[in-house]
């Protein structure tokens, strides 16, 4: 473990967290809602710290990053913990874990892992790398000064001053948008979506970051016509047309099955739209989950 960033004490004696948008108000002994960010005595504690889940070599592509450094192998770990609720989450048994674990493995160890694997690059990624912070920025600068790329697969929900810090660090990054409502963030995902548009813009204009995006797209919650033509919209206006966009079908989950699997009629409609919209480069994915 080891000391967190982003926190200050209240006058009412409790700890509140800076890094992201929930900021959670903690009393001695308790965690935020990601459950790694814990209180002990009048400091906040990065718990996880040191703590890896997940440890693996990847394909650039499955990051899903299609254009950076294409063909080559990343180095790919998490830990436990996420700051949203999305019952549909792929890697639920690591974002919702109630308990802090993870091989001890430190952020030198990770690195040389990396080169000793043929990896370019190292990614933080299965769980939220925004969570573990102190540790993701740790080991990105370990790996920078081993020659390694760094890579952040986020949901980019995070406050504008440890948003800055934390990309200044990243080379490239998927950042899932995972609708363009606040209905479908405030009800699926216990968060609000204005933080990750900003999050994007940041990366995009105040950054050389490498910049992708993806969206599950979930039948009868993000995948309207008219939702997916107002995204699209905002991301050419704002991002511009070359940011490469991915869209992935959704299955249920035992957590959340309150859909039917995505049709692949669905991807095919959101590439027509993003298409039509001026987005350049349009990938589908997860595309056998949806037969």
């Amino acid at each position: 473990m080891k000391t967190a960033q982003y926190w200050h004490l209240r006058d009412d004696g409790k700890i509140e967290c800076d890094l992201c948008p929930r900021h959670c108000r903690l009393n001695d002994g308790k965690h935020g809602l990601c459950s790694i960010r814990r209180r002990e005595g009048n400091q906040l504690i990065s718990a996880a710290y040191g703590l890896a889940c997940g440890l693996a070599v990847d394909p650039i592509e499955k990051k899903p990053l299609y254009h950076f450094l294409p063909g080559s192998k990343v180095f790919s770990f998490g830990t436990t913990g996420c700051n949203l609720t999305c019952g549909f989450c792929q890697n639920f048994s690591l974002s919702r874990s109630p308990e802090i674990e993870g091989t001890p493995i430190g952020p030198e160890e990770i690195a040389e892992a990396a080169i000793r694997h043929g990896c370019e690059s190292v990614a933080f990624t299965y769980n939220e790398p925004i969570v573990f912070f102190e540790y993701a920025i740790d080991t990105a600068k370990a790996c920078h000064a081993r020659g390694l790329q760094t890579v952040a697969v986020t949901n980019g929900w995070i406050e504008p001053e440890p948003c800055a810090e934390f990309f200044s660090h990243m080379d490239a990054a998927n950042v899932d948008l995972k609708a363009f409502t606040d209905r479908f963030y405030k009800k699926l995902c216990g968060a609000s979506l204005q933080p990750v548009l900003d999050t994007l813009l940041h990366i995009r204009k105040a950054t050389e970051v490498w910049l992708e995006g993806t969206t599950l797209l979930i039948p009868g919650w993000n995948d309207s016509p008219a939702e997916l033509d107002a995204m699209t919209q905002w991301i050419v206006a704002n991002l511009g047309p070359d940011v490469p966009w991915h869209f992935s079908a959704y299955r249920p989950t035992a957590q959340w099955n309150e859909a039917p699997p995505t049709p692949l009629e669905s991807l095919l409609q959101a590439q027509s739209i993003a298409k039509a919209n001026g987005i350049k480069t349009i990938h589908l994915g997860n595309m056998h989950l949806a037969t």
